[in-house]
């Protein structure tokens, strides 16, 4: 019977993942009039829909290795910090609200800090002569989704890659440095290696979390359809083409089937971490 304490969140996620998605993704097995069709699925061959996805892509697979790599940076410096001390609760505090700071707030945020008319922006062209955010305008293009996407990206990878870089020993360095090993031959034959399976696993879960975010892209590209989610928005509120509609659910399951590829290698290389951190 121990099986009835996860029922309160086996109903939370049908009700609210597992019932939505199966219905997103049903619409695109049915036309205007709903009977059943496969021809909803010849969106993902249009040539502006794969362009749009290897958008959504590299925009996702940047931002998760910008994100990763300077997370990973930011937890080998708290591996400094006294374990409990002010800094690494600060830090840990931090990052869980950055993490979920995104959607609106944050595109508001950069707009009014880097903007067409954001503070920066006008400071620094107006008191300096300087144009380096180009007068704004590219925030509101496919590049300007990199910074933004960061800002939540990083918080995220510590708090997922912490965990791991503690699990590493003292003794384990204290082993290398008496076998004549210097700081190189232990990250590069024996923490590197240990911690490469945590570091991937983060870098696909930093990678789905851009891949799947709407909210905030939203909010700063409001012309276009340049990343997959917005291409759904253009599908369901499009005026022309009595398909579009469902298309949408065609190209939600082009969007799934990325994710499930990601999470699937997420998984196996958590397995594989929690070997050793077990």
């Amino acid at each position: 019977m121990k099986w009835l304490g996860l029922t309160p969140f086996a109903l939370y996620v049908l009700v609210f993942l597992a019932l939505p998605a199966t219905l997103a993704i049903g619409t695109g097995f049915f036309d205007s009039d709903g009977e059943v069709t496969l021809d909803n699925f010849a969106v993902l061959l249009e040539p502006a829909v794969q362009q749009t996805f290897w958008a959504s892509i590299w925009v996702s697979a940047l931002t998760a290795l910008l994100g990763a790599s300077l997370g990973a940076l930011l937890c080998y410096a708290l591996l400094g910090a006294r374990e409990g001390g002010p800094l690494r609760r600060a830090i840990d505090v931090a990052s869980s609200v950055l993490a979920q700071f995104g959607g609106v707030m944050l595109a508001f945020a950069f707009i009014a800090t880097i903007g067409i008319q954001g503070i920066l922006t006008v400071l620094l062209r107006d008191q300096f002569g300087l144009d380096i955010f180009e007068n704004g305008v590219w925030l509101y293009q496919l590049p300007g989704l990199i910074l933004p996407y960061l800002y939540f990206q990083v918080p995220l990878m510590v708090i997922v890659f912490f965990p791991a870089m503690q699990g590493l020993r003292r003794e384990w360095a204290e082993a290398s440095a008496t076998l004549g090993g210097g700081s190189l031959t232990y990250w590069g034959r024996i923490a590197g290696p240990i911690l490469a399976p945590s570091f991937l696993g983060s870098l696909l879960l930093l990678f789905a979390n851009a891949f799947s975010s709407y909210a905030t892209a939203a909010a700063l590209i409001s012309q276009g359809a340049q990343i997959v989610p917005l291409q759904i928005r253009a599908a369901l509120i499009a005026e022309t083409g009595v398909n579009r509609a469902n298309s949408a659910g065609a190209l939600a399951l082009g969007m799934l089937l990325v994710m499930l590829i990601v999470m699937v290698g997420y998984s196996a290389l958590q397995r594989r971490a929690a070997r050793w951190q077990g």
